[in-house]
């Protein structure tokens, strides 16, 4: 059940994500000439996108964070070993929401 349910949701987000990549095919100048329905759909799915890419960046640092402390907990002297690369994880996983936003950023205003 769970399956076909993200199946469901990969298949409609990626019906959405389509429609975004007319817009970011377009020429410059074209941006203007795109059917009122492709500008719509293009805005849904940046504010699709965007949410998607927050919760997921967010439960991935939640459960990162987590097991992080639980290591720490088990044994407090590996502590200082443990930091540095949770820090380094928790930048990447940032680093790829920061690069959807940046995406989005270019659908939209290419709108």
């Amino acid at each position: 059940m769970l399956k076909k349910l993200w199946l469901m949701v990969g298949v409609f987000f990626g019906t959405i994500f389509s429609f975004a990549m007319v817009a970011m095919a377009a020429e410059e100048g074209a941006a203007a000439t795109l059917p009122p329905q492709v500008k719509m759909w293009i805005a849904i799915a940046a504010g699709f996108g965007m949410a998607i890419a927050t919760v997921g960046g967010a439960i991935s640092q939640g459960r990162g964070i987590a097991s992080a402390l639980e290591g720490i907990a088990r044994n407090p002297s590996a502590s200082g070993q443990m930091v540095t690369p949770m820090i380094i994880g928790l930048a990447l996983i940032e680093s790829l929401v920061i690069y959807t936003l940046v995406i989005e950023l270019l659908l939209v205003f290419k709108l």
